[in-house]
């Protein structure tokens, strides 16, 4: 990132310590992750909120952290290799600060790839399915009277949580005994999905009672719950 384009970020959403991680966020599962991550691990960051009720993603300011006009975004001023690094998608930020950790990937390789491949579980089917069945349930869709849309995007959040269920059995986290950004990244979306979007009958929560555990395990974090409300 040029000078000058930090200079115009930090001019319009100022932070309170520049040495500090940044966080430009809003209180979703997607930008769960991120604060989630950040309170495990303990690190002080600063918190800017990104209201997209407003449509605060498209503040050009916001555009220089993220292109895409998705929250959460970050700013790191001391990077993996000592200089500033600025992120955006939830995924690629999850991964950057448990490499730079060293924590909640996996004790090893092996635990490593398990922790990737079920993070990559969640970004591409978890999280925009459970996104589709809020939409058609609780959102614009409602008025569309095709039923189709919708119970395609019902039927098949439940297909994803049959096969999380049928992973977590016998296991106290996602790959195992380790908690990992696997289980930061798919919480989040399975308490989003039953909450917020009030889905959980639609898909037939009952039927998954692993997914249910696990999820009141995780809601139980200290940490979780803080980063859940953050930022308020």
């Amino acid at each position: 990132m040029h000078s000058e384009t930090l200079s115009f970020i930090q001019q319009h959403l100022p932070p309170k310590n520049p040495a500090r991680i940044q966080l430009y966020s809003m209180a979703t599962p997607n930008g769960q992750k991120a604060s989630i991550m950040l309170e495990e691990l303990g690190w002080e960051y600063d918190v800017h909120k990104v209201d997209i009720t407003k449509d605060e993603q498209f503040h050009p300011a916001f555009l220089a952290v993220s292109p895409n006009n998705k929250i959460p975004a970050m700013i790191d001023p001391l990077g993996l290799n000592g200089e500033l690094q600025a992120l955006f998608e939830s995924g690629a930020i999850l991964l950057y600060l448990a490499e730079k950790s060293g924590k909640f990937v996996g004790r090893d390789a092996v635990e490593r790839y398990q922790a990737i491949q079920w993070l990559m579980f969640q970004m591409g089917g978890i999280g925009p399915m459970f996104g589709q069945v809020g939409f058609f349930h609780k959102f614009a869709g409602k008025d569309i009277e095709d039923p189709r849309p919708k119970e395609r995007y019902v039927k098949e959040a439940a297909r994803l949580l049959g096969v999380l269920n049928k992973q977590l059995q016998g296991k106290t986290w996602v790959i195992g005994d380790e908690f990992t950004i696997a289980d930061i990244a798919m919480f989040p979306w399975v308490s989003n999905l039953i909450g917020f979007y009030d889905a959980g009958g639609l898909v037939e929560m009952e039927q998954f009672p692993e997914v249910s555990r696990v999820l009141n395990a995780f809601l139980a974090r200290p940490a979780v719950q803080r980063g859940m409300r953050i930022p308020a």
